[in-house]
């Protein structure tokens, strides 16, 4: 906003009268916020907070009797502590995971055959002479047999007990 000397002079009148800076600048059609920065700015007097008032004068506390003081408590001997035989641990069995064997059935075809229904399970060493494909009849909607299915579709579960 700026400030003209007629909203400087209309805004000390209405701080003089004590309005909320909230009122003034409702009245001025500026923010309050507007209106603290241009009083601080101004050096106009400060007011109290209007969070802070001083609240109503307290009574004075009335004296208390001094608690009573209880009875020493007297402490029993502590019961003593029986230790149960802890039985050793068995000792874990290392698992061994058996190796899967590798499915290879009648004649591997050197390449798949497009279009044509045959497991496409890669056998050897891509790139090399001994290179074939599984050629065996596939599951149905699957690109692979039964034997190749199993080594390729893992249940989730399996994998992450596998990572484990």
């Amino acid at each position: 906003m700026d400030w003209t000397a007629e909203a400087i002079e209309r805004l000390k009148a209405l701080w003089a009268e004590g309005h909320s800076t909230a009122e003034i600048g409702r009245r001025m059609g500026i923010s309050k916020n507007a209106v603290v920065g241009k009083a601080h700015r101004l050096n106009l007097s400060a007011r109290p907070s209007p969070i802070r008032r001083d609240a109503a004068p307290r009574p004075a506390p009335v004296p208390r009797a001094p608690r009573p003081v209880p009875a020493p408590i007297q402490r029993l001997a502590p019961a003593p502590v029986v230790r149960a035989a802890v039985a050793p641990a068995p000792q874990p069995v290392p698992a061994v995971a058996a190796a899967p064997v590798p499915v290879v059935r009648g004649f591997p075809s050197a390449r798949p055959r497009l279009g044509a229904r045959s497991c496409c399970w890669p056998i050897g060493e891509p790139g090399t002479s001994g290179f074939r494909f599984c050629g065996s009849e596939p599951m149905a909607g699957k690109p692979y047999c039964t034997e190749h299915a199993a080594l390729a579709y893992v249940k989730p579960r399996d994998r992450r007990e596998d990572a484990a």
